[in-house]
């Protein structure tokens, strides 16, 4: 039995599948076990219920297992990200030592020693750290940069470098880095299961090329098909100043570009090859840079990116469901209700809700759309750039620029649960149905207002939800009756 805590995050969700195909049983530890209702593996999994930094849940998701894989990290959860992760590794040290746990598998970052660490990977750090001191058995992995299609890493890299001919940067793109590829991280996970004897320590691990970063950048630019960039390192860019930066620039925001920028710091580079002595590289050697670059971009040119950075969580915005009409009584709700009967069947209706927003657009007023996406990463928010995982289908969980998939119900509704800095909450429904003249659809936009600045805020978008609304219902409509050549783009 296998226990993964993290397994609706970028690399846990990659993990999982290729642990089931490896013959082990899977237990998932999960806040909302209906963002698993979509994916293939959901069937074969045990799902327990219930958030890391809880020890009664922690104590259910470890019984009867035998090896545990964390890899939970909170560096978007705010401020006190830091606080949140020493408590979750105490309490996994703590529940798998009382259930017998035979090892503990942590990912960590590759760091220097001997140098100031940034938060980040400080607190990477001190999680190995603690699942050291506990009595289970602890292999710690220690990576660097992880380059595969979705990870926020390989996302700053493609959309800087895609952008940018000419880049004033900060002085970490002349640090040296040694880049890992996805497939090489599941390699040494899955081999870290099997290995004999009871090893505790931390291990490094990376790809075979050391880069400096503008040379990441270079080199993915080459493989793109871009023309060399030419990038100047500046003393004057903090990290601060480089994450605002970044969060204009590519769609990882701020929050999560921060984290990410302060680790390059310092040569991030393997100190030694200790792990080949318990687990020898791949028969067929690690992947070279410019082969996982090759490989993530197939993946998206291919639409099939199988987990992202998106998937994570935003601190501070709503994590509940859509209360139903009944327990709206005695609050103030806005609605905005449109209905529009489509000659066509419901499933040509049905694709095109499936296609909004990332580079499709949200079928109205791009301009508008637009403004509200600066206006988001202006305020730290998410903004429009985040995009989609898939072009062609949502999941539950899913990230849609702004939005969360709260709910979807295959061939009828859609529900999506904004993510942008609001002064209270909102949604926006999707659906169709079957109608004598072939369809209806039926759009829904719900706001629940905090306080008094939400219903202002309300107020003052009155003026453009018949601009934005409207549009959007008569163009989906028009598309799937095949008005239109294709969506509207932002």
């Amino acid at each position: 039995m296998a226990l993964v805590l993290g397994g609706t995050g970028y690399v846990g969700g990659r993990l999982i599948p290729r642990l089931i195909t490896a013959g082990y049983r899977v237990r998932l530890l999960t806040r909302n076990r209906t963002r698993l209702d979509s994916t293939p593996w959901t069937g074969s999994v045990d799902i327990v219920e219930g958030d890391a930094s809880d020890p009664a849940a922690m104590t259910r998701a470890m019984q009867g297992v035998t090896v545990a894989f964390h890899l939970v990290h909170s560096m978007s959860a705010g401020k006190d990200f830091e606080s949140l992760d020493r408590d979750i590794a105490r309490t996994v040290a703590r529940a798998a030592g009382e259930a017998n746990v035979q090892r503990i598998i942590y990912l960590g970052g590759l760091h220097p020693d001997n140098v100031e660490l940034s938060h980040h990977l400080a607190s990477r750090k001190e999680v190995g750290d603690v699942l050291l001191n506990s009595t289970t058995p602890t292999i710690v992995l220690q990576a660097g940069v992880i380059i595969g299609s979705g990870s926020a890493s390989f996302e700053m890299v493609r959309h800087l470098t895609d952008v940018l001919p000419f880049m004033p940067a900060p002085r970490w793109v002349r640090n040296r880095i040694q880049p890992i590829s996805i497939r090489d991280i599941l390699y040494y996970l899955l081999a870290a299961a099997r290995v004999e004897g009871d090893h505790n320590r931390a291990f490094d691990i990376g790809g075979p090329d050391v880069l400096r970063y503008c040379d990441m950048m270079n080199g993915y630019g080459a493989v793109a098909g871009l023309p060399h960039r030419y990038i100047v390192a500046l003393p004057v860019l903090t990290p601060r100043l480089a994450s605002h930066w970044v969060g204009l620039v590519t769609p990882v925001p701020r929050r999560i570009a921060r984290p990410l920028v302060e680790s390059l710091q310092h040569d991030c580079v393997m100190k030694n090859h200790d792990i080949d002595a318990i687990i020898p590289p791949p028969t067929t050697g690690l992947t070279p840079y410019k082969r996982s670059v090759e490989l993530a971009l197939a993946r998206i040119e291919l639409d099939d990116v199988e987990t992202s950075w998106v998937d994570a969580r935003v601190p501070l915005a709503p994590s509940d469901p859509m209360p139903s009409d009944p327990d709206w009584s005695g609050r103030t709700v806005n609605q905005d209700t449109r209905e529009r009967i489509a000659i066509a069947p419901p499933d040509e209706v049905w694709t095109v809700i499936m296609q909004i927003g990332g580079d499709t657009g949200w079928y109205s007023a791009p301009f508008l759309w637009a403004a509200r996406g600066l206006i988001d990463r202006f305020f730290g928010g998410v903004g429009l750039q985040r995009g989609r995982r898939s072009r062609s289908t949502l999941r539950v969980g899913d990230a849609v620029d702004f939005w969360r998939v709260e709910q979807v119900d295959p061939g009828r509704l859609v529900r999506l649960r904004a993510e942008m800095r609001l002064p209270g909450q909102a949604w926006l429904e999707l659906g169709v149905e079957p109608d004598p003249q072939g369809s209806k659809y039926t759009q829904r936009a719900v706001f629940i207002p905090k306080g008094l600045s939400g219903r202002l805020y309300w107020l003052a978008m009155l003026p453009f939800h018949g601009l934005i609304f409207s549009g959007m219902s008569n163009r989906i409509v028009s598309l799937a009756q095949g008005e239109l050549s294709e969506p509207e783009k932002p």
